[in-house]
């Protein structure tokens, strides 16, 4: 999982950061349509983000046009997506790129049986596990931290290491990861999926449309967010052409199971109990769930 620069290795990233921040004010909004249960996000940031409405207030200044609506959104799917593998028998969740994802503490009811694998630079792993020690948040037993240099390390190695079962049923989890890589990168990441994956294991992920990279403007929010992440020094390389997901997971390996852009994630979660839409998502991203074949 080679990063296109060196910025994660030295500085903890931003938009994990921001992730978290986002989580954390949406937990405590008062609209359902905009609650996610993010309860550890609240934890870890500073307290008076998670007063209702100046942490809003914040994202809202800072943030691209629908960019706080696509993290709520890719949060409540991601974790149905969890839980229903969880509820499952899968007994593994490998999350490439963890950052501040907390589903592990926070899914700890319903993954008695499963152990988590949490890689990514060791920055950004060391400063996530100094927040949960400073905020009293005990770690589970079940969480496993591997700090990984993607540039250098292998990620198949690192888990083997670590006590990673091959035939296992698992549950990949790549959160605002492929965006990030160079081409080759994703490849090797699925290759690595693949030959990792027990019978029945599925990967879920995010990315960006390839037509964001080429700048075309097609999306809403398009322009605000492009710019938002490359002041953040974390740039884009790798999108996915529009009507080509189908082809993409098939030639990596993979069937997809579900699909979802900005206008299907609006229905899902930004309607109110009069059938009106609430909040527009932005356009840039998608989220996918696919079956892991074996071969």
């Amino acid at each position: 999982m080679n990063t296109a620069g060196r910025r994660i290795e030295t500085r903890t990233s931003m938009t994990a950061q921001w992730t978290c921040l986002s989580r954390a004010v949406s937990s405590v909004e008062r609209n359902p349509c905009y609650r996610c249960d993010d309860y550890v996000a609240r934890r870890l940031v500073p307290g008076f983000f998670a007063i209702p409405g100046i942490g809003k207030l914040f994202i809202r200044l800072l943030a691209a046009r629908g960019a706080y609506e696509w993290v709520i959104a890719r949060t409540k799917y991601i974790d149905a997506v969890m839980k229903d593998c969880l509820s499952n028998a899968f007994t593994q969740v490998v999350i490439l790129g963890a950052g501040f994802d907390t589903r592990a503490l926070r899914f700890q009811a319903e993954a008695q049986k499963a152990t988590f694998y949490e890689l990514d630079a060791a920055v950004t792993q060391e400063a996530k596990i100094g927040q949960y020690k400073n905020r009293h948040l005990p770690l589970p037993s079940n969480l496993l931290f591997i700090p990984i240099d993607f540039d250098k390390e292998s990620p198949g190695l690192k888990l083997e290491q670590a006590g990673f079962q091959r035939n296992a049923r698992t549950l990949f989890l790549l959160e605002g990861v492929l965006q990030y890589l160079q081409p080759h990168s994703v490849d090797q990441n699925f290759k690595l999926i693949c030959e990792l994956s027990g019978a029945g294991s599925q990967v879920v992920f995010d990315c960006i449309y390839a037509s964001v990279l080429r700048r075309e403007n097609r999306y809403y929010g398009e322009r605000g967010f492009s710019r938002q992440v490359s002041g953040e020094g974390e740039q884009w390389h790798f999108g996915i052409e529009e009507g080509e997901l189908e082809h993409f997971v098939s030639t990596h390996g993979c069937r997809l199971l579900d699909y979802k852009d900005a206008t299907a994630l609006e229905e899902m979660y930004f309607k109110d109990a009069a059938g009106k839409i609430v909040g527009r998502v932005n356009g840039t991203h998608f989220l996918a769930t696919a079956l892991v074949i074996k071969a």
